[in-house]
């Protein structure tokens, strides 16, 4: 675990703190980070992406039984040609 001391900076209406770079490589953090606040503490950790691993997941489904088998509708037996 690394530990370093840093100073909160005005930036603005707000406060800033910049990271050294031996310290975000330990963290694995990149340019897209969530940050989560709590009384006392802050944490960076790196953004997540909603569907990451979806591909990956959805590649080991077998293909049968994921779906309904298909039904005829009134959308069917109208004037439809394929």
């Amino acid at each position: 675990m690394a530990v370093v001391r840093g100073r909160l900076v005005k930036i603005g209406n707000s406060r800033g703190i910049r990271l050294a770079k031996p310290l975000l490589e330990v963290a694995g953090l990149t340019d897209d980070v969530e940050i989560e606040a709590a009384p006392g503490v802050v944490t960076i950790r790196p953004s997540t992406h909603p569907r990451a691993g979806w591909a990956e997941a959805a590649s080991t489904w077998e293909p049968e039984g994921l779906l309904d088998e298909m039904a005829a509708t009134r959308f069917d037996d109208e004037d439809w040609s394929w």
